[in-house]
C-alpha cells in the first residue's frame, strides 16, 4: 500500500506529539520519587572531598557524560569515565575520596558490574540510577535512585528514549540541588564559563570597556558650544561630557542636543556649553557589570552614558563599545 506524502506528514506530527507526551509523563512521574533517598544522594555529593565520577555505557553513558558536565559547571567537581574503559585502566583516575554514580536502566550492565567490586573495595560511596530497584547495581549501591518509566517513547518500546530522558532530568535535579546547597552564584557560574557569551556578560565590568584618557570626550564648564562640537567630532561617540574644575561631571552635550539647539536658535557660536548642556546626565559606576550598562541604555533609548566614581568623571561608554565586547 502506497503511503501518501500528506499521510506521512500527519503521521510524523502525531507520533512526535505522542513521543513528547510520553517523555513528559515519564519526567513528571519522578516528582513523587524525590524522597529521603534523593536527599541522601545530595548529601553524599556535598560531602565528596574528591570528585564525582559518573559512569555508564551506551545511551546511559551519553546521559552520564552530560550529567557530569552539568555537575562540574554548577560547583560540583565531576568527570565521566566510560565503564568499559574503566575496566581497562581508567579506574586509575578514581580515588577513595570520590563519589561514584553508576547509570544503567536495567541495572545489569556487565561493564558496570565488573568494576563495582573495585569501587566497593576502595570504599567509595556509590549512587545508582536504574529503573529496577531489585537489580544487581541497585542492590550494591549505597543509594538507589529509581528512574523507572512505564514505557519507552519508541513505538517498538525498545530504543532508550523515555528512560534516558528521565535519567537526564534526575541528574539535573541532583546538580541543581547541590548548586543551591552550596550557595553557587552567577559569578561562580561565570568563572567556569569564561569563554562563552554568558561568561562575558557576567564577568565584564564597565571599567573593562569604557573609554578613558584621551579617548574620553570632555570639555570644561567654560567651553563654548563650538568647543564642544569640536570635541564631539574628535572623539567620535556623539557626545561630550562637561566637567567642572575638580573633574566632576556637571553635564553632557550630545549631537542630538546640538541639532535641537540649531533648530531653536540657529547661530550657536556665541553660546556657552554650560548654558545648553543636559544636567544630571545618565551615568553608571565603573564597577557595574557591562550588562547593567546595556540594560540602562536600552531602557532609556540612549546610545551613550558617562562613567562616574562618586561624582567624578572617570570614563565614557557608547553602545558600540558594548557591541565590540560582545555584551550585546
Amino acid at each position: 500500500m502506497a503511503i501518501t506524502a500528506q499521510h506521512s506528514r500527519a503521521s510524523a506530527l502525531a507520533l512526535a506529539r505522542e513521543v513528547l507526551r510520553i517523555e513528559a509523563h515519564s519526567v513528571a512521574a519522578l516528582v513523587d520519587r524525590i524522597d529521603a533517598d534523593f536527599q541522601r544522594a545530595v548529601e553524599l555529593l556535598l560531602g565528596c572531598t574528591g570528585r564525582v565520577v559518573v559512569s555508564g555505557v551506551g545511551k546511559s553513558g551519553h546521559i552520564g557524560r552530560k550529567i557530569a558536565a552539568t555537575l562540574a559547571s554548577t560547583g560540583t567537581p565531576a568527570l565521566f569515565v566510560h565503564a568499559a574503559e574503566a575496566a581497562h585502566g581508567d579506574l586509575g583516575m578514581v580515588t577513595p575520596r570520590d563519589v561514584f554514580i553508576g547509570m544503567s536502566y536495567s541495572g545489569e550492565t556487565a561493564e558496570l558490574l565488573t568494576i563495582v567490586p573495585v569501587i566497593k573495595r576502595e570504599g567509595m560511596p556509590m549512587i545508582a540510577l536504574t529503573g529496577n530497584g531489585a537489580s544487581s547495581l541497585a542492590r550494591h549501591a549505597d543509594v538507589h535512585l529509581n528512574v523507572y518509566v512505564e514505557k519507552e517513547a519508541c513505538p517498538l518500546n525498545l530504543a532508550p528514549t523515555s528512560s534516558t530522558t528521565a535519567m537526564l532530568a534526575l541528574g539535573d535535579a541532583l546538580a541543581i540541588a547541590c548548586l543551591d546547597a552550596r550557595g553557587f552564584s552567577s559569578d561562580d557560574f561565570a568563572r567556569s564559563h569564561p569563554g562563552g557569551a554568558l561568561g562575558r556578560r557576567l564577568l565584564t565590568r564597565v571599567s573593562d570597556i569604557m573609554r578613558t584618557g584621551d579617548a574620553m570626550p570632555r570639555v570644561p564648564l567654560t567651553a563654548s558650544v563650538m568647543d564642544a562640537v569640536h570635541e564631539i567630532t574628535a572623539k567620535k561617540i556623539g557626545m561630550t561630557a562637561v566637567v567642572d574644575d575638580d573633574g566632576r561631571a556637571a553635564g553632557i552635550f550630545t549631537e542630538g542636543d546640538l541639532r535641537r539647539l540649531l533648530e531653536r536658535v540657529g547661530d550657536v557660536r556665541s553660546l556657552r556649553v554650560a548654558d545648553v548642556m543636559t544636567r544630571k546626565p545618565l551615568s553608571i559606576g565603573p564597577d557595574a557589570l557591562a550588562a547593567e550598562a546595556a540594560r540602562l541604555l536600552d531602557s532609556t533609548l540612549r546610545n551613550q552614558l558617562l562613567v562616574v566614581e562618586g561624582t567624578h568623571l572617570v570614563g565614557a561608554l557608547h553602545l558600540h563599545d558594548l557591541m565590540a565586547a560582545k555584551i550585546l
